[in-house]
């Protein structure tokens, strides 16, 4: 276990946690403490549904908590939703999603844990899916479970509310999600999960559900989300605003370095490796203007760089920064593509992996974000000719084009 006195490893795993009501992040805060005091493991979990390919940056600010309590010598639990994500988690829409499919739930599950193991320990992690338990529930189990809840209780959640309030249909399959996820905390015996603020009441069910099977109940450490880079909405894939780990280096700063200078703090506190000591010093730079935003943004930038790519990536990343929107130039390494016959730009941009798919080149073009030698494409229509000349979509990617010999 860590050396580390109870009431700085309480400071580290609360920093940043955040609930709506200051009586329960205390008797969080609390219940941490007297945990920790057995001088043993905590079992801590936290839960991810694999409604996407892709973890982005907004995920990790459980994912680090997770692993300061790995680095405190706790049992991180990763929890792939294979069966929750078959509902979606309802805390934070206002519409039901859309059901994906159990096999393109596996498909989406395939990538998360190779993901997550550039933040996690992978040798100190718990992988586990929790369609392992769940869809082992017999229906008179899930009576049972449904026995400790009442409609009201769901009603009154925000998100329910305003729905019911408009008239918006709220699904029946909609209020388990709240139960499915606290069954997780039972069937894993957890002394702590952490979730998105959004989410304290799922983590609570997991509390009623725990006491009423006669465990301990876990505790409860929510966090704030991520704000996306557009500085308003949080980081979603779907809004397009968000900063994918998997993401190149060069594309990752840049889009750090697009952030609004207000949301910063927002960052230092949630996706940093920096010590609290660290973030309330650049935090009172900012605030009396001892240090420039511009200047603080590039430190931040750099060190989410390194984290997912390193030191010599986020080195690169910075000087690609510097080269193209500081001093204008052209970056150096530009990947090179040899053009044998004249092709249609938006089969270009898509065959060159500068667009995910040919309707975001579309897209991309007809946004104006596409240029050759400078000139902008407006059509998407344009046919490249085998040439020399530089291709460049949005602020980030380039590509230099040369005539096949």
């Amino acid at each position: 276990m860590s050396e580390i006195s109870i009431d700085e490893q309480v400071a580290i795993l609360m920093h940043g946690a955040e609930y709506g009501d200051e009586q329960i992040k205390e008797h969080m805060r609390e219940e941490l403490r007297q945990r920790l005091a057995e001088g043993r493991p905590l079992r801590v979990y936290c839960g991810y549904d694999p409604t996407a390919p892709d973890i982005h940056l907004g995920h990790t600010v459980t994912m680090r908590k997770l692993r300061q309590f790995q680095d405190l010598g706790h049992q991180a639990i990763f929890v792939i939703g294979t069966f929750t994500a078959l509902i979606g988690d309802p805390s934070d829409r206002d519409k039901a999603r859309p059901r994906p499919s159990l096999e393109q739930v596996e498909e989406n599950a395939r990538t998360y844990t190779q993901q997550a193991f550039k933040v996690l320990d992978p040798q100190r992690t718990e992988v586990r899916y929790n369609g392992e338990w769940l869809s082992k529930l017999t229906f008179q189990e899930i009576i049972e479970l449904a026995a400790n809840f009442t409609v009201q209780q769901f009603l009154v959640r925000d998100n329910f509310a305003r729905r019911y309030e408009r008239g918006d249909p709220i699904w029946l399959h909609e209020f388990l999600y709240a139960l499915m996820q606290g069954y997780d905390a039972y069937a894993l015996e957890t002394d702590v999960q952490i979730g998105a603020t959004e989410q304290l009441f799922n983590l609570l069910a997991g509390r009623k559900i725990q006491e009423s099977y006669g465990q301990r109940p876990q505790i409860c450490i929510t966090f704030p989300i991520l704000v996306g880079t557009d500085g308003k909405m949080r980081m979603s894939k779907s809004m397009g605003n968000y900063i994918g780990i998997d993401e190149p280096p060069e594309v990752m700063y840049g889009k750090v370095m697009s952030l609004p200078d207000e949301v910063m703090p927002n960052y230092f506190d949630l996706v940093t490796r920096w010590s609290l000591d660290e973030i309330a010093r650049f935090k009172a730079g900012l605030s009396d203007g001892s240090l420039h935003p511009r200047d603080v943004k590039m430190k931040l930038a750099w060190e989410i760089v390194d984290e997912f790519h390193g030191h010599g990536a986020a080195d690169a990343a910075q000087e690609h920064f510097r080269a193209v929107f500081q001093r204008r130039e052209l970056p150096p390494d530009m990947p090179v593509r040899e053009l044998s016959e004249p092709i249609n730009v938006v089969d270009l941009i898509f065959a060159a992996g500068m667009a995910r798919s040919k309707s975001e080149a579309r897209r991309l073009v007809q946004q104006g974000a596409v240029k050759l030698d400078g000139e902008p494409v407006t059509s998407i229509d344009t046919v490249v000719e085998p040439r020399e000349a530089v291709l460049r979509v949005g602020k980030r990617r380039f590509l230099r084009l040369t005539v096949a010999e």
